[in-house]
């Protein structure tokens, strides 16, 4: 009896605990995107035509409804000195023709189509932009994703970001406003409980990145091996931001969000990508296995439980208090990288957040039950630290 009345306190304890770092985390990122986002700077750091040149490397694989327009966005950057290098893997891909297209539009943009990748490693992306990061020729890299679409001075606001100890600039995703429950889904994903995270992260000193849309200094990652260096990881961002920071160097986040704009998406493609994203997270930080309980549900029972052991409230009058909070808070959270009003009511927003709250403790069983991942065209069985191995198919 003495053995569980102490567990129970001792779970008390951790509710209480968990407690105050979970709506600390909400805090620190509302405050942090209020101050820090879709901010116009009132000086520019640097003289627009002393900015320094930057290669954009462009990794393609398929065309979506949207692929043309959101590459367009990258042939009318506002920058002084720029190229764009988009490689395709395969010659009979659909994007070659978009490439081609737009290189057509656009002959006084510095841009080139590298096809064919080269075989260095595992991990598809790296294998497709190793000709483009070979010829690149400034010394700043944006590797920056299919689905990314951008506005005219983005590139100016993350190479104002680029100072002296700063090695890497990076965007916080988020998503467009598109069509369809789906979309609301993910995107109500993306401003609330993702950029919690993130944004937390990086504020207490943790290096998170996402490579969706990531500037960094060439040098550095030559310095750390090159491109290839990284070929046997599936999740190459993080263990590039890994060598950046472990050279010294600091991280710097851009004012303006990278934003998504994928045409091809559904609740299906949402979950895969998020069961792939934890399975790769458990694999390289052991930490992983307690993500469940910052999740909503799951913490507020735990709150709800040490708020009754303690005070004698109700379980269930605590919980449903914190489920309402946390919803409100989060519809708060949102607004900033949204940086303007929803394209949906509050009803949506209310009916896609309960649902991708409800979805999170499967996503986290589903990614521990199966140790492999499906992305692009291949299948790969992860191992601990992050490396990883690709199933062939006998």
């Amino acid at each position: 009896m003495a053995l569980l009345d102490l567990a129970m306190q001792g779970l008390a304890v951790f509710g209480f605990i968990l407690f105050f770092v979970l709506w600390l985390m909400h805090f620190m990122s509302i405050i942090y995107v209020r101050l820090h986002l879709h901010k116009k700077r009132p000086e520019v750091k640097q003289p627009f035509m002393q900015l320094a040149g930057v290669s954009l490397l462009k990794p393609l694989k398929g065309v979506d409804p949207n692929l043309i327009s959101n590459l367009e966005t990258f042939f009318t950057l506002d920058y002084p000195k720029f190229e764009i290098l988009l490689c395709i893997q395969d010659q009979d891909d659909p994007a070659v023709d978009v490439c081609k297209k737009l290189l057509g539009k656009y002959p006084n943009v510095d841009a080139r189509l590298f096809i064919g990748g080269k075989k260095v490693g595992i991990n598809p992306k790296i294998n497709n932009l190793m000709p483009g990061y070979e010829g690149a020729k400034y010394g700043l890299v944006w590797i920056c994703d299919s689905g990314i679409r951008v506005k005219p001075d983005t590139l100016t606001d993350m190479t104002n970001q680029m100072t002296e100890k700063v090695g890497l600039v990076h965007g916080l995703p988020y998503v467009a406003d598109r069509q369809g429950f789906a979309a609301t889904l993910e995107q109500v994903y993306f401003g609330t409980s993702h950029p919690r995270s993130y944004i937390s992260a990086n504020v207490t000193g943790i290096k998170c990145v996402t490579g969706m849309s990531c500037l960094m200094r060439k040098d550095v990652l030559d310095q750390a091996g090159g491109l290839v260096a990284f070929a046997q990881y599936i999740a190459e961002d993080y263990f590039m931001a890994k060598a950046i920071a472990d050279r010294g160097w600091k991280f710097s986040m851009a004012t303006q969000v990278a934003l998504q704009n994928s045409g091809s998406y559904s609740i299906g493609q949402f979950q895969s990508r998020m069961i792939r994203w934890t399975k790769l997270r458990i694999n390289m930080l052991p930490g992983t296995v307690l993500e469940p309980v910052s999740e909503c549900f799951l913490a507020s029972l735990i709150i709800g439980w040490a708020a009754h052991y303690v005070f004698r409230y109700t379980v269930d009058h605590t919980g449903m208090r914190s489920l309402v909070d946390w919803a409100v808070t989060d519809y708060w959270l949102m607004t900033s990288p949204q940086g303007g009003p929803l394209c949906f009511s509050k009803l949506d927003f209310a009916v896609a957040w309960f649902i991708r709250e409800s979805m999170a403790v499967q996503i986290f069983l589903s990614a521990l039950w199966d140790p492999t991942i499906s992305w692009r065209t291949g299948r790969y069985r992860l191992r601990c630290g992050g490396t990883a191995e690709e199933i062939l198919d006998v």
